[in-house]
């Protein structure tokens, strides 16, 4: 089979994978709502089925694609641009960055909601390039810049604790952030934020090809006239943004970009960068559609927040991709 049929037929499969995990969460909850109520309600909104969708699983639902399409395609630019297969978002302390940016913006910016997004990118565009240019400094190997990222998010975790104890005032609300999840999301928040993650995913789709050159690598990519500093300032930034602006509504949710960019990588071998990652995005947007509707109905009447079930699952395939990639190495 060609690669471009292959990849058709995989985007396809996610694409009708996502449609599915989306009539899945609208129709599970506290009220099961089948799917003629389901459609019902869609068509109703002033019906008791309406109100739950409007108010409840809609906004839920468009958050929890927003965020895991923004955290997979950040996973993808990072993985690329720093040419290491174990960087991440969370791994190597971006989102870290982007929520100790939220917490001060709640803790001296009150109210002021729209602020949050630009808040988390400058966040993490800080840690991102920090992080970067402490891995060059000391050989920019790939378990370094692991190293690097992980002393980072917990030097930006301390910070989040440290403003905790000054202003306990946001407590209750910092401690969902620190968890992650999608309870009460507000479309005052996650408008501003999802308008980044869908111009950012446009962006990246827009330069897939110079992605491509990069992912050659430096030397080769600059062999071939690529600009190489401006091109990896762009991606890394667009990771940032990415990844800031989902952090900014979704909290601290790790191993999303470890995790999904993996799996797409393993659907489409040889495949483009373009079609890399539409299939991220598309398989991040389902996957973590799916493990927040997991964590709200599995221990139903009690809700367990979505980072703690995506924490179970990456935790493990982050050891497993470590243990790979050693074995790699000595092979």
């Amino acid at each position: 089979m060609g690669s471009s049929r292959r990849s058709t037929l995989a985007i396809f499969a996610c694409a009708v994978s996502l449609l599915l995990a989306a009539l899945l969460a609208l129709s599970l909850g506290a009220v099961r709502l089948s799917l003629t109520e389901l459609f019902y309600g869609l068509k109703e909104i002033d019906s008791p089925a309406g109100r739950i969708l409007l108010h409840v699983r809609v906004p839920r639902l468009l958050a929890a694609a927003l965020a895991g399409a923004g955290l997979s395609v950040s996973g993808v630019l990072i993985q690329t641009v720093l040419q290491n297969p174990l960087a991440s978002p969370g791994i190597i302390g971006v989102n870290a960055g982007a929520g100790l940016s939220v917490a001060l913006c709640m803790a001296l910016l009150p109210g002021v909601v729209l602020v949050l997004p630009f808040a988390a990118f400058l966040g993490a565009l800080a840690s991102v390039l920090l992080v970067y240019g402490i891995a060059r400094r000391a050989g920019a190997s790939r378990i370094t810049l692991v190293l690097s990222g992980v002393a980072l998010s917990s030097l930006m975790t301390a910070g989040i604790n440290t403003l905790v104890t000054l202003f306990p005032d946001i407590m209750t609300g910092l401690r969902d952030f620190q968890n992650g999840g999608f309870e009460g999301v507000s479309t005052g928040i996650l408008r501003p934020a999802g308008l980044v993650i869908l111009f950012g995913l446009l962006v990246s789709l827009l330069f897939a090809g110079e992605l491509d050159v990069l992912g050659l690598g430096e030397i080769t990519a600059s062999s071939l006239g690529l600009p190489v500093r401006f091109y990896r300032f762009l991606f890394l930034a667009l990771a940032a943004a990415l990844a800031g602006a989902a952090v900014s509504f979704a909290g601290l949710l790790g191993f999303v970009g470890l995790i999904v960019p993996h799996m797409a990588r393993f659907l489409l071998k040889g495949s483009g960068k373009r079609s890399f990652l539409l299939l991220s995005a598309l398989l991040g947007a389902a996957f973590l559609i799916l493990c927040d509707t997991a964590a709200r109905t599995a221990f139903a009447p009690f809700e367990l927040p979505v980072g703690i079930l995506v924490a179970y699952l990456g935790v493990p395939f982050f050891l497993w991709l470590l243990f790979r990639e050693r074995r790699k190495r000595h092979d």
